[in-house]
This record gives structure tokens, sequence and C-alpha cells, in this order.
């Protein structure tokens, strides 16, 4: 193991953002939230019953593109609506109108409350980049050039793989591992010669089904069992935890 608690051989480092890098999974979840309990109560009553922002987040939403959200919530609670299309407002009663809603709850969000990052993660980053290691940040969000440079830390990575560049190349997302792969790729190494850093259950699934040299679960809620089940190698509960922490 190096100093920064990974094999040897690993060449890059590809990090999730949300709960990861910054901690807006809160901010996402609470945003699914408020969109689903709308869209249920206003489709079933009073009596509907809510979105789980633990439960239902971790298992059908987290890390996953924004549209493969909302098909897999719906899905669960045995719903269908129409794809519709990426330019649907925000009212639509289609997959892509619900995925707008949700992203316009969430840039409120962000505008009104910020972006904190998590400090140990930059610190690891960091520490990464001293020691001669690749960097890509690799998120399933459009907004993640925004969110970076409010916090500073875009030049913190060498390679982006967001939802923006998965889009324009065709990608699927998470729990595929297409988007840490194009990573690794633009990076120049091997899936074998990189370690994936992510604190989704999708994102777990992306590292083992891609073949990738190390898997780092990062537990913020309460899941480290269920890490361990979707393919961590280790779980901590903050990257200082592995070393390089100054």
């Amino acid at each position: 193991m190096t100093k920064l608690g990974l094999p040897d051989g690993i060449l890059a480092c590809l990090f999730d953002l949300d709960g990861v890098v910054t901690r807006t999974a809160v901010v996402h979840a609470a945003a699914w939230k408020e969109t689903f309990d709308a869209f249920l109560r206003e489709r079933e009553g009073e009596d509907f019953r809510p979105f789980d922002r633990i439960a239902d987040y971790d298992e059908y939403v987290d890390g996953r593109p924004r549209a493969d959200g909302v098909r897999s919530f719906l899905a669960s609670r045995g719903i269908e609506l129409p794809e519709g299309g990426p330019d649907d407002p925000p009212d639509a009663q289609t997959v892509h109108g619900l995925g707008n809603r949700k992203n316009q709850l969430l840039l409120e969000r962000i505008r009104t409350q910020g972006v904190e990052p998590y400090e140990g993660t930059l610190r690891y980053i960091e520490a990464a980049r001293a020691q001669g290691l690749k960097t890509a940040i690799v998120s399933s969000s459009a907004n993640t050039r925004d969110v970076l440079r409010s916090i500073d830390a875009e030049h913190l990575f060498d390679v982006r793989v967001d939802g923006v560049v998965a889009a324009e190349r065709k990608l699927p997302g998470k729990p595929h591992p297409d988007t840490f792969l194009a990573a690794a790729h633009d990076l120049g190494v091997e899936a074998a010669q990189a370690a994936v850093f992510e604190d989704a259950l999708a994102g777990m699934d992306a590292g083992r089904a891609g073949r990738f040299g190390y898997v780092v679960g990062v537990d913020r809620v309460g899941q480290r069992d269920a890490l361990y089940r979707h393919g961590a190698d280790v779980v901590v509960n903050d990257l200082a935890e592995l070393g390089g922490d100054k």
C-alpha cells in the first residue's frame, strides 16, 4: 500500500462529486423528495407514500443520471410516464419534466445555501497529485463544472467526465462503468491502474463492473455494509482516513 492507502500500481484516482468532494448529496436528496412528493400527492392524494430521502434516494436515484433516477424510482412505485424530451418544462408530467423540476429546485438550493466541500477530500486530492497521481472527476451531474468553480477546485482535476460529457459521448451512466472507463482512458491509464472513490451504491456497482484496480466507498450516511456488498474494497467515513492528510 502507498501512503495514500492505495495498492501499488495505482496511477490515477477517479472521484465522484456529490457526497465525495462536495456536501451536495443531501441537497440532491432534498430536491428529489420535494419533486417526487409533490408529484405523488397530486397523483394519489394526501394518503400518498412519501419519497424516503435515505432509502429511496440510495436505492433508486443516487449516482444515476437524472432521467434514469426518475425512471428507477417511478418503476419502484409501479408508475410509468411518457419520456418527453430534455427541453420539457419543469411542470410537464414526463420523465424529463420531473427531472428538470428536480434540477430547478437543486439549483435554487445551491444558490441560496451555497456548496461546501469535504476538506478531507480536497487535502487527499492535493496529496495524490503531489505524489504524481492523475485525477479525474466523474459525475452524473450536468452542473459539475459550476459546482467545482464555486469551491475553487476545478484545477484539481486533469479530466472531467460529467453529465454534459456523457450526453455528448452517449455514455450510459452509473451503475454502468462507462463514465469511469472514459475518464481512465482520457487520463491514459487502464482500469486496473485506477482507483474509484464513490459514496453511491450505483457507483460501487460501476467500479466493480469496470474491474478497476481499487474501489473506495465513502460512507456519509451509514451504509457501510451496503457499500461493501456492492463492491467496495475498503469503506471510510472520510478520505483523510486513507492518509495523505496534512
